[in-house]
């Protein structure tokens, strides 16, 4: 964890900016894989993270605005914690760690609560994507679970995403930490990805590959020859040469923070001269876009510029046609490019999405367009100092994709039908990095990992 005086300056910051009332952290439970005494990886909640601190299941915690009073509450460790888990610090010392006084039980804390709701006191919390929490919940507020995500503090999710949004030095140095463990994923997976080999024996390098530097996944592995399914993490097509994968992964590490990087790999050391060509497009608009970033642009244009971008490069192979910025703007590309350009990263891999991308990256002012392949933009609004984002262009040929649109002849007059149906067994490209807000635009994060042809070439043929 940090010093404590990161945690206890955050929580001070909180405070000034909810001004009253009650807040209330509901921490994680272990939860089983499929008895009780077998539990997943324990994964604590990243708001809980960064203004607590703490990495153990079955706590919360509550910060009294008005009384200046901050309580860590959970149970002390059994007799059989010690014998099973070996030795457990007492729950006094462990919220010593950062800077929180007072610790007591459970118990104490539905005293507590009970206590400020009678009093008609406001009790902020955040929205809860566990059923066990929102089941606790309804217990402690008294309020139904059903209405428990209609009663979240709206105030307190501007506040928290405000302060989650901007990325301190201590921050940025533990997201290079995830970079460079992503650096040596995608590096093993390029040298090595082969003909016969499953997609399976890839992903499991990368996740050991994690393991093995004292991190994990900070999602889930996608590496598949189908690129063309966005999210595929299905891993048991086997790889001939000619096919192409893409390995979109990233590293959490022992803080909980996170990175996400994708590249695309011939599988034989070679990409065919189609594949380039649809490579370079890709990469010529990554590139472009991250040129793009700098304070104050809002990330909707630089999503709308990767657009016109891919736009102009399949016009040139025959693909596409009329003005490529007017195609991107009546949504021609989608046909090729169905997501969001990036999202913001830091203790989630989609930071904050838990709180509501809505709340994260847009504002009163600058909405959520509700087109397709404008929807799934995660982050809309302007860039400031200290964001982290991805960039993430790609291009997908999606066979019942193309097939609804054709039987539409929707956007005929921006997009080559018969030119199409020549590359429907395609897959796709994507291309990913992370990069900080700079007061003077941008800087790439962690060790660059090999991304041009050349180079990926190289590594894939070693």
């Amino acid at each position: 964890m940090f010093p404590a005086d990161t945690y206890i300056e955050r929580r001070k910051q909180l405070k000034k900016q909810i001004g009253s009332g009650v807040i209330l952290f509901m921490g994680n439970q272990e939860s089983p894989m499929n008895y009780p005494d077998n539990p997943f990886m324990f994964r604590q909640d990243s708001s809980f993270l960064y203004y607590f601190g703490l990495n153990f299941p079955s706590i919360a915690a509550v910060i009294d605005v008005d009384e200046d009073k901050e309580n860590i509450f959970g149970d002390e460790p059994s007799m059989n914690d010690i014998i099973f888990l070996g030795p457990q610090k007492p729950l006094s010392e462990s919220a010593g760690q950062v800077g929180v006084k007072q610790a007591g039980s459970l118990d104490e804390m539905i005293t507590l609560l009970a206590k400020a709701t009678g009093s008609n006191r406001k009790v902020h919390f955040l929205p809860q994507y566990r059923a066990d929490n929102v089941i606790k919940l309804e217990k402690l507020l008294s309020i139904p679970h059903a209405e428990i995500a209609s009663n979240v503090s709206v105030e307190l999710i501007k506040a928290v995403a405000a302060q989650r949004s901007i990325k301190s030095a201590e921050e940025i140095a533990e997201i290079e930490v995830a970079m460079n463990i992503g650096y040596e994923m995608h590096v093993a997976a390029m040298k090595a990805a082969r003909p016969g080999m499953y997609e399976y024996e890839v992903s499991g390098l990368i996740e050991g590959t994690a393991l093995s530097m004292g991190g994990r996944m900070s999602f889930p592995v996608i590496f598949s020859i189908h690129g063309e399914t966005l999210h595929n993490h299905y891993h048991g097509n086997v790889m001939k040469a000619g096919d192409i994968a893409i390995n979109d992964s990233g590293a959490e590490t022992a803080m909980n923070y996170c990175s996400d990087i994708t590249r695309t790999i011939p599988i034989g050391g070679k990409f065919t001269s189609r594949q380039k060509d649809i490579y370079n497009i890709v990469l010529d608009a990554e590139e472009k876009c991250m040129q793009a970033v700098k304070p104050g642009v809002e990330f909707r244009d630089i999503h709308l510029l990767g657009g016109e971008l891919l736009s102009a490069g399949l016009k040139e192979l025959g693909l596409m046609k009329g003005d490529p910025a007017e195609a991107a703007r009546a949504g021609a590309h989608t046909l090729f490019f169905q997501c969001g350009l990036g999202h913001m990263m830091g203790l989630d891999v989609h930071d904050m999405e838990g709180l509501g991308e809505d709340y994260v990256g847009y504002t009163d002012t600058i909405k959520r367009n509700p087109q397709f392949g404008f929807c799934s933009l995660r982050m809309g609004k302007a860039l400031e100092v200290g964001h982290v984002m991805t960039v993430e262009p790609g291009v997908y040929f999606i066979p019942e994709l193309i097939n609804r649109w054709k039987a539409e002849n929707k956007l005929e007059q921006f997009i080559n039908y018969d030119k199409v149906e020549e590359y429907r067994d395609f897959g796709g490209v994507r291309l990913e990095d992370d990069v900080l807000v700079t007061e003077d635009g941008w800087r790439l994060l962690g060790k660059p990992i090999p991304k041009s042809i050349e180079e990926v070439e190289t590594l894939a043929s070693l």
